[in-house]
């Protein structure tokens, strides 16, 4: 059996993962800021600390990272959620932390619902492989009056891409959100 790391290493492993500014988070910042969109960045006083807080639309939108959030097993190409954690040491362990994130995402979704906010979810794969269609979603969700407000519309986004998006008139500022 591996010898076990020491409680200081694996802290200082641990602080160094980013839970805000990740690539995929600054590039979707970039992408909407050229399209004119404004917004406010990891408001404190709404619950989940979202990512990015488009406050007259009532919008949240996070960038959620893969593993973290319970989607690696699929971009890995597994069968399964629990297929991906058979290769680590304490995969039962694991398995209930990001089950746990999960369940946690899906209250902060709730709690955000009730208080009259609409919540946009990302992958951090998507942003990454396709930030302007990340970016159209964002743009999209801004510019209905009831979007979805769930993890479905991150993974099912051809449900989505049929809402229509209006397109700015040649010339005229974008409208800020």
């Amino acid at each position: 059996m591996p010898e076990k790391r020491a409680p200081e290493v694996t802290s200082r492993i641990m602080s160094a993962v980013k839970n805000k500014d990740s690539e995929a988070e600054l590039k979707l910042r970039r992408a909407l800021f050229a399209r004119g969109r404004r917004y406010r960045l990891h408001v404190r006083e709404l619950v989940g600390r979202p990512d990015l807080v488009f406050t007259s639309a009532r919008l949240a939108v996070f960038v959620d990272g893969d593993f973290w959030h319970g989607n690696a097993w699929r971009l890995r190409g597994m069968a399964s959620f629990e297929e991906q954690f058979h290769f680590r040491s304490r995969p039962d362990w694991w398995e209930a932390k990001i089950r746990r994130n999960m369940a946690r995402d899906g209250e902060v979704e709730a709690a955000l619902a009730a208080s009259g906010w609409r919540v946009l979810r990302l992958w951090e794969s998507d942003v990454l492989r396709d930030v302007d269609a990340c970016a159209t979603r964002v743009d999209a969700a801004l510019n209905v009056e009831a979007a979805p407000s769930t993890r479905a519309v991150a993974e099912a986004p051809e449900q989505y891409a049929t809402a229509p998006v209006e397109q700015p008139r040649a010339g005229a500022a974008p409208e800020s959100g």
